[in-house]
C-alpha cells in the first residue's frame, strides 16, 4: 500500500523571481493528484502528469491562480469535468492538516433541525478518491471455514442504485449507470403506416389477395385478411446543456446514444445559448467516441439558458425537415430560461402543433417540493403532453415503457392534469 500523498506544495519563502525556486516534492504530489483525479472518474493518463511537471516549470509556484490554469490546461479535457477538477484542487493543494476537516465538510450529515442539506454533485467521488482503501484484516480462520455473504446484487440494492439520483453516484457507479444504459431495451414509438400486411384471422379483407388466390385454387373463395404495417416514428430529442444542467448532461447524451442505437429514425439537437444539430456524432457506435466527438462540436457547454431562442431556431430551420411522419420530440431541459424578453410560450405551441406528441423531460422533479414558479416553466408546461421527471436509471426505464406503448389520439400522460392544477394555483396564489 502505498503512503498517503503530501498534499501541500513545498513553497520556498523568499525568492520572487519567476522560474527560479521548485518544490521539492512538486512531482510526487502532481502524480498522487492526477491518480486521484483518475480515480474520480477524469479521463487522464500518464502523459497528464508529464504535461503538468513541464507547465509547472513556465509558472511561477508562488501564485496559486498560474498553478491552478496550469493543471487546469493538461488535465481538463471536457467541459463536464471542469466542476470535478475545482473541487479536488481546492481539497488536494492545501495544508495536509486541514484535509480530515475539509473531509468531513464533504461527508453527508446530519442537518439540525431536521433540515436537509444538499451535498456537493462531485463531492461523493472527490472524497472517495483521496481516501486510501485500508487492506483487509488477517485472521486465522482457513478458507474452507469461511462463511462469504455477498448482498451487493440483492433486490434491495439494485433497487436502490435504480433509483438513484446520478449527481449522487460515485465514479464506480457512474461507470456502472452507463453500462446499464448502453444494454437498455428502449423501444421507439410505433405509428401505423398506410400499407396493409397478410394476417391470418382480423383485419380487413383484402380483394386483391384473395382473387389472386381464387385463381391458384381453380376458383375457390379462400378470404386473405390484412392489417396496417408499423413503423418506427421519427424520434426528436432537444436537450440542455446549460450550466443548471451540467449535472445531468453526461448521462442524458448516454441516454440519447442509446435511443439513436436502436438503428430507428433518431434526430439529436444540443443548445445552451444556441442550438448544435449533433445527429451525426450520434450514430457512431462507440459512446465514448460519439461523446468526446460532441463535446469538440459543442462551444456552449455549461454555458447560459436560452430556451426561447433555441426553440425558434428549431422551429425556423429544422421543424419542416425532422417533424414528418408523426415525429415524438424530447424536451429535456429544467425550463430556466435566461431571456428576458423572451416569447417561449408562443415557440414551444408551435413546436407542439408541428409533431405528434412533445414530451418534457425535467431533472427538477426529482424534489417533492418542485412547484411550477418559474416563468419559463409557466409558458412551457400548458403546451407539452407529459411532464415527467429524468435524474436516475428508473426514470429512463418509465419513459422507455411510455415511448414502448401506443399513443392514441389526444394522449397524454396520467400525471399532467395535476401538474396543470398545481400550476393554475401558483398563478391563482400570484
Amino acid at each position: 500500500m502505498m503512503p498517503p500523498p503530501a498534499n501541500v506544495i513545498d513553497f520556498p519563502a523568499p525568492r520572487r523571481r519567476r522560474g527560479t525556486w521548485r518544490g521539492m516534492k512538486l512531482a510526487e504530489n502532481i502524480t498522487h493528484f492526477v491518480r486521484t483525479l483518475r480515480r474520480a472518474g477524469m479521463d487522464v493518463g500518464p502523459a497528464a502528469v508529464l504535461d503538468c511537471v513541464e507547465a509547472s516549470r513556465e509558472i511561477d509556484l508562488g501564485n496559486r491562480d498560474e498553478f491552478y490554469h496550469a493543471l487546469a490546461s493538461c488535465l481538463v479535457k471536457r467541459p463536464e469535468d471542469r466542476l470535478l477538477f475545482d473541487q479536488a484542487f481546492h481539497i488536494f493543494w492545501r495544508n495536509p492538516r486541514l484535509m480530515e476537516k475539509m473531509r468531513d465538510l464533504l461527508l453527508p450529515t446530519l442537518a439540525r433541525d431536521g433540515e436537509a442539506e444538499e451535498t456537493p454533485p462531485t463531492a461523493r467521488r472527490v472524497d472517495e478518491a483521496l481516501r486510501a482503501e485500508a487492506p483487509p484484516p488477517i485472521t486465522d480462520i482457513e478458507d474452507s471455514e469461511r462463511v462469504e455473504i455477498d448482498m451487493s446484487m440483492t433486490s434491495s440494492a439494485d433497487e436502490h442504485f435504480r433509483s438513484m439520483d446520478f449527481q449522487q453516484m460515485s465514479a464506480a457507479e457512474i461507470a456502472e449507470a452507463e453500462r446499464a444504459i448502453d444494454a437498455m431495451r428502449l423501444p421507439l414509438p410505433q405509428r401505423p403506416s398506410r400499407r396493409f400486411q397478410p394476417h391470418r384471422s382480423k383485419g380487413r379483407l383484402s380483394f386483391r389477395q384473395t382473387l389472386r388466390r381464387m385463381t391458384r385454387n381453380g376458383g375457390l373463395a379462400l378470404p386473405i385478411h390484412e392489417t396496417p404495417r408499423r413503423r418506427p416514428r421519427p424520434l426528436v430529442v432537444i436537450c440542455d446543456i446549460s450550466g443548471s444542467m451540467e449535472r445531468y448532461s453526461r448521462m442524458l447524451l448516454r441516454f440519447t446514444h442509446a435511443l439513436t442505437q436502436r438503428r430507428g429514425i433518431v434526430h439529436s439537437f444540443l443548445f445552451g445559448t444556441r442550438l448544435t444539430n449533433i445527429s451525426r456524432q450520434m450514430r457512431g457506435r462507440d459512446p465514448d467516441a460519439a461523446l468526446r466527438n460532441v463535446s469538440s462540436l459543442v462551444d456552449d457547454w455549461s454555458g447560459g439558458t436560452r430556451i426561447s431562442s433555441a426553440i425558434a431556431s428549431f422551429n425556423r430551420d429544422w421543424s419542416r425537415r425532422v417533424l414528418g411522419q408523426g415525429a415524438v420530440v424530447l424536451l429535456i431541459t429544467d425550463g430556466l430560461d435566461r431571456d428576458s424578453d423572451s416569447n417561449l410560450a408562443f415557440e414551444v405551441e408551435r413546436l407542439h402543433k408541428s409533431c405528434s406528441r412533445l414530451i418534457w423531460l425535467n431533472p427538477l422533479l426529482r424534489f417533492d417540493g418542485f412547484e411550477p414558479r418559474s416563468a419559463g416553466i409557466q409558458q412551457i408546461l400548458p403546451h407539452v403532453d407529459a411532464f415527467v421527471p429524468i435524474h436516475s436509471l428508473s426514470s429512463m426505464a418509465d419513459l422507455a415503457n411510455v415511448l414502448g406503448t401506443d399513443l392514441p389520439a389526444n394522449w397524454h400522460h396520467r400525471d399532467l392534469d395535476g401538474w396543470r392544477d398545481r400550476l393554475r394555483a401558483v398563478q391563482a396564489e400570484a
